[in-house]
Parts: C-alpha cells; structure tokens; sequence
C-alpha cells in the first residue's frame, strides 16, 4: 500500500528490510559533520548488533515550520533528493521522508514514539542533545529514554561537533550556523561545517543575454536552494556527463545593469560550447570554494569589463591552487 501523506515514505534508493533499525530523527537539512555523526553512530550500533540491523534516517521534508507557520521556515540548504543521497553516502541504509502535515506535528510525544517509531523496530534511537519531538516540542532526549525502556529501545545521544573556521572561532555544526554563514558570503567557512563545499544545482535559462555582449558569456542558473550572499565566487561547476570546469559566479542583482532581480550567473573558464548542445535547458551543479569580492556597481562597461577580467584571472589561481580538505572527492579530482 503506497504511504499516505503523514506516513514515512521511503526514498526511492533504499532497500526496505524486516530487519530491526537503528534510528535518527530530524531535518537533517545540509547533512552536515554533525549530522553525519550521527549516522556514525547509528552505524557503530547497528554493526554490534549480533542479528543484523540497518541504518534508518527519518527527515522532515519541508521542514516542520512550513506546516505550522507557512513562510516562516528557513531557506532550504538542499532538496530532499540531495539530502537523501547525502545521508546514504554517510551511511544510513534508508531515508524515509516525513511529511510534516498538521497531524503528524500534533501528535502527542507517547504517539510520535508508538505510531513511526516502534514501526520501524527500533533497537536504538540516536539524536543530539537538543533534539525535541512530538506537539509543541513537549519531548526531549530524556522524554524519549523514559518511552523507550518501556518500549524496548535505547537512546544515545552524541554531542555537538565543533568546527573550527577561517576567523579562528569554534562553532557547533549546526544547519542555522551554515546559513548565516552563507547569508555572509563566507562559503569557505560554510564548507566547513559540511564536511564538503557547499553546492547549488539547477537547470540553466535564459537571461538578458548581456554578458555575451560585452566578452563574457554566462550561464543563468535557476535554483532551489539558498544562494550565498550577493558577491562573485570562485566554483567548480559540474555539467550533466561529470566534467568539472572551474567557474567564477556572480550571485545578485547586477547594480551595473540596474538589475532588480537576484541571479546566480556562472561564467565556464575556458569551456567553448558545442554547436550541438542546447543552449539552455541543461542541468549544472556549483561547488563553492572562495568569495572573491563584493557586488559593486561599476560606472562603465569598459570599467566592469577590466573587473571581470581580473575576476577570471583570480578564479582561475584561485581553483588552480587550493585543495580545501573538506572538498567532495569527485569535485578535486
């Protein structure tokens, strides 16, 4: 029977067993190191398991305060698809979606724990510190021990990751932590708490079609997911075969052209399109390395022009020289 709209559905990679599960819940939005600890964890006990148990991550999708508060809930870091290829790379066996419908949030922490968890068999139950369930946040980490050793599960709790970033300060990996550091431009920072840089994807469209008339030529990238502060930055952009090109991208307005609507426009360094390709309509995937410097508004073309050559050139050194420890393997190869 196909799951209904307050049920878990299961992401369409998994395996579904009827073996017993280790859980974690939440949004898991951005799967960041903290994140990922937890599916560690939830690995390690499923692997002590002498019967054989499997990793399961339920995640909100859309966030719950899209339900309780529409227009209330924070920009998204990831599409649900990304989020659940992203935790089954960390190694939870299944992602399972929970709506977040008026219901489900409604229920009482004793019926969030009897109605989709102890579905899944839980052995164990394996959250952060903060973690809150059930209608109005009414149940914590200590509510959901109590339910459990009446319902024949444990819960661990691992504690926060800290991330030490560019300035010298240690942050906990946290989803709100990777957007305000977004919202200032710092991606290299934001790669940090990741684990790995921080992406856009989307399909191209067409534009105004300016860039091309002045020497550079952009890719317009329409996009579901929160896009960096206004700025220029230096990307590798990977295009629908898996060839990564390096990529200087500017996110904004474009003061210059008296543009009022926000654009993510990627210029492909050294990339000559195909005849034969589409020119619009392909997807394109941005792995944001550095920000190299603020959206000003020039006074002439020419003016503009002498920046972006400059911008290039320092996108290029940039992308030929640094090798972040937290780049994804398949954006440095």
């Amino acid at each position: 029977m196909p799951p209904t709209e307050d049920q878990p559905a299961a992401h369409p990679n998994t395996v579904q067993t009827e073996a017993p599960a280790v859980l974690t819940v939440g949004v898991f939005d951005g799967v960041h190191l903290g994140h990922r600890a937890l599916i560690e964890r939830a690995s390690a006990i499923a692997e002590r398991h002498s019967g054989g148990a499997r990793v399961v991550a339920l995640a909100f999708d859309p966030a719950p305060a899209a339900a309780l508060a529409p227009g209330s809930e924070p920009p998204r870091l990831t599409t649900f698809e990304d989020r659940a290829d992203l935790l089954l790379d960390a190694g939870a066996d299944e992602v399972l979606r929970l709506t977040p419908t008026r219901e489900l949030l409604g229920l009482s922490p004793e019926a969030f724990v009897d109605e989709v968890l102890v579905p899944l068999r839980p052995l164990a139950v394996v959250e952060g510190p903060d973690f809150c369930f059930g209608a109005r946040r009414a149940g914590d980490v200590g509510t959901l021990a109590e339910l459990g050793r009446s319902r024949g599960f444990g819960v661990d709790v691992v504690g926060p990751v800290e991330v030490d970033l560019d300035d010298q300060t240690v942050v906990p990996a946290r989803s709100t932590r990777v957007r305000w550091l977004l919202e200032r431009g710092r991606v290299a920072d934001a790669g940090r708490v990741l684990g790995r840089a921080y992406e856009l994807a989307g399909e191209v469209m067409r534009g105004d079609q300016r860039g091309r008339t002045i020497g550079f030529p952009t890719a317009n990238v329409a996009v579901e997911t929160m896009a960096p502060g206004d700025g220029v930055y230096a990307c590798f952009a990977t295009l629908a075969d898996g060839e990564v090109i390096p990529a200087a991208v500017n996110v904004g307005e474009r003061p210059t052209f008296d543009g009022l609507e926000r654009r993510v426009e990627v210029h492909l360094l050294g990339y000559g399109r195909a005849g034969s390709d589409p020119e619009y309509g392909w997807p394109l995937r941005l792995a944001f390395v550095s920000r190299l410097r603020d959206q000003v508004r020039f006074g002439s073309i020419e003016a503009l022009k002498s920046q972006l050559d400059r911008d290039v050139a320092r996108a290029a050194d940039v992308l030929g020289t640094t090798r972040p420890a937290w780049m994804q393997e398949r954006v440095t190869a």
